[in-house]
């Protein structure tokens, strides 16, 4: 009978017409708006330029020229230099064609028009220079025979501090979360299948309810076959929401992608423990109970950065303990966690959150849903 229930359950739920809408096309549309929109945006804005600056050379100053040469050879140069004299140097600075002016004599000096991250750079790179020249000059007073493998010791060190160095192996790409958001939002509406579960065998609410409830059948095998069903079907909309993300729109979710899939699936079973929840309680009709669970899960989506980027970081300041209960962001952390951090620990701690969060809504529905009775039907 548990099979029976269950193939009509699984028929049933195809061919819902919320379940293809909400569940299918809407994440498909919205995350192509997300690729379109956010695509390239950080390629444009995040990735590092070579800082162009003009060069004046007041005295001979071999050993600075190599380090230069050396440094724009490089795939991904720090900076780019111009060699010029002064008067076209300020001119130069002045249209803003270059961020800064380094003067190289006996001291290098830099000069530039504004303040900013950049000119910070520039700024680092001149002191970092002078302090390893004045360490090279004065083993060359006192071993004047090795003038060259000084000057090709400054210049090597001076090179390697100027090399990228990646604070994670992931995708560093902040835009990313939206995505992240995007699978959590699908997995926090399964909840319309989870909802159908109790509210469809709920005899005063519908036809279809009344007829449950005069089954010879177990409640408890029903209910279990209606929740198997839900989450294969969520199982299903999960896997294609990821696949399409990862493998048509190209989003990078770095390079655990194989734990990726289970996530949202693990996802998509706590949205539709919701739904069972929330259809067990109050007496209205199943299209109320829709509407209820699409407005929260739209607010959860909000207070987790669907529509606003920044706004989960506001909620961490002024209320961080809503972000350990909100299913939508505690799933979405899921995958920054994956994608971010090289060890599993917060990962972890954010599925057994996950996993705390689903046996507590089941629970409390089985328990809000298994004594209803009625006094005639």
């Amino acid at each position: 009978m548990f099979m029976h229930i269950l193939k009509y359950e699984l028929k049933g739920g195809l061919r819902s017409k919320d379940l293809i809408i909400w569940l299918i096309l809407f994440p498909i549309i919205l995350g192509t708006v997300f690729k379109v929109g956010f695509g390239s945006i950080y390629e444009k804005t995040e990735k590092f330029n070579s800082i162009p600056v003009a060069v004046v050379e007041e005295s001979e100053n071999k050993a600075f020229r190599q380090v230069l040469e050396n440094i724009e050879s490089a795939d991904e140069p720090f900076i780019t230099a111009s060699f010029t004299d002064k008067a076209n140097a300020e001119k130069l600075l002045d249209d803003g064609d270059v961020e800064g002016i380094i003067f190289s004599g006996e001291k290098l000096s830099l000069t530039v028009k504004e303040k900013g991250l950049r000119e910070t750079m520039l700024k680092s790179f001149v002191e970092q220079y002078s302090v390893r020249e004045k360490i090279a000059m004065d083993a060359f007073e006192t071993a004047p025979e090795k003038a060259q493998e000084v000057i090709e010791t400054l210049t090597a060190e001076t090179v390697s501090s100027c090399r990228e160095i990646p604070v994670t192996q992931g995708n560093p790409d902040v835009y990313a979360q939206y995505f992240y958001n995007l699978i959590a939002m699908v997995a926090i509406f399964g909840s319309i299948t989870g909802m159908t579960v109790t509210s469809r065998r709920q005899a005063d609410l519908s036809a279809l309810g009344a007829r449950s409830c005069c089954s010879p059948v177990p409640k408890s095998i029903s209910v279990l076959a209606s929740l198997a069903s839900s989450f294969i079907l969520q199982t299903i909309c999960m896997t294609v929401c990821v696949t399409f993300l990862a493998f048509v729109l190209k989003v990078d979710f770095g390079d655990r992608l194989w734990l990726v899939y289970p996530t949202a699936i693990f996802g998509g079973i706590l949205g539709v423990s919701f739904g069972f929840l929330v259809g067990s309680l109050a007496h209205v009709s199943e299209k109320v109970k829709t509407a209820i669970l699409m407005t929260t899960s739209m607010l959860l989506c909000f207070f987790s950065g669907l529509m606003m980027g920044n706004m989960k970081a506001i909620v961490a300041e002024k209320a961080p303990w809503f972000n350990n209960i909100n299913p939508v962001a505690v799933i979405s952390d899921c995958f920054y966690c994956l994608n971010i951090y090289e060890d599993y620990d917060r990962y972890f701690t954010k599925l057994i959150t996950m996993a705390v969060i689903t046996v507590l809504f089941i629970t409390l529905g089985i328990v809000f849903s298994r004594r209803k009775k009625y006094a005639s039907i």
